[in-house]
């Protein structure tokens, strides 16, 4: 049975949270307080973590940080909060989806088994079936071990932005839009979260792009999407 820390100080939401989840199989702990949250985050053994973004004691950001710091578990920000600001924010620590309040405890519990479902599966990959690297010119992928290196030098990812890199690189010069990158890579329908991908892309190519704004591999086409050029018709395997 998976285990879920449910981290949220208003006690009728948590509690509501709770029944759904584990009427569809889950063990959920809850903690109302930041600190406590943190602590049994890095500590106890959970394959998914809920964060409150407003908690008394750390919030939700650094309880965020600290997890990807130890662990790479799929972490969920819960917030009533709607600015911007706080989506790019929790994204760029590593969170896994911003889900924004009021939200149905249906849509919750459909997002928890999708990115558990995903992560059990990248996790349970056969060494056969983590294909060999890809290279494009300066840059090199490699699936299996989840590592990226431009000129050589490893850039450090977060799992969904290595996610987002490498289902481009495998199709390369096909143009996708933002729906589509959701609901491929994410796996779940886009429900209007699409400013999702825009952050991931803009952290990407400020990670990987040697001038981010006028990015070599990861393009925008205007009005439809983005792609990854490969500067051929097809990636070269190593």
């Amino acid at each position: 049975m998976k285990k879920i820390l449910l981290v949220e100080d208003d006690a009728d939401i948590a509690e509501l949270e709770r029944d759904y989840l584990e009427a569809s199989g889950f063990a959920v702990d809850i903690s109302s307080d930041g600190d406590e949250g943190r602590q049994l985050a890095l500590t106890g053994g959970y394959d998914l973590v809920l964060l409150d973004v407003m908690l008394p004691g750390a919030d939700g950001f650094a309880i965020c940080r600290a997890i990807r710091k130890e662990l790479d578990i799929p972490v969920l920000m819960v917030s009533a909060r709607l600015e911007d600001i706080d989506k790019i924010r929790a994204l760029g620590l590593g969170a896994d989806d911003y889900i924004v309040k009021p939200f149905s405890p249906s849509e919750l519990t459909a997002r928890v088994k999708a990115h558990l479902a995903r992560y059990t599966r990248l996790k349970g990959a056969a060494p056969e079936e983590q294909h060999a690297p890809l290279r494009f010119g300066t840059l090199e992928i490699q699936p299996g071990p989840r590592r990226v290196f431009v000129d050589g030098s490893e850039i450090r990812l977060a799992a969904r932005e290595f996610d987002l890199l490498l289902f481009l690189a495998e199709h390369p010069q096909i143009v996708f839009s933002k729906d589509t990158l959701y609901d491929r890579v994410w796996e779940l329908d886009a429900m209007g979260t699409t400013s999702t991908v825009s952050v991931h892309m803009n952290r990407l190519r400020e990670k990987i792009e040697p001038d981010p704004a006028h990015p070599r591999w990861l393009e925008t086409v205007w009005g439809a999407g983005y792609r990854f050029n490969s500067g051929s018709d097809t990636a070269e395997y190593t």
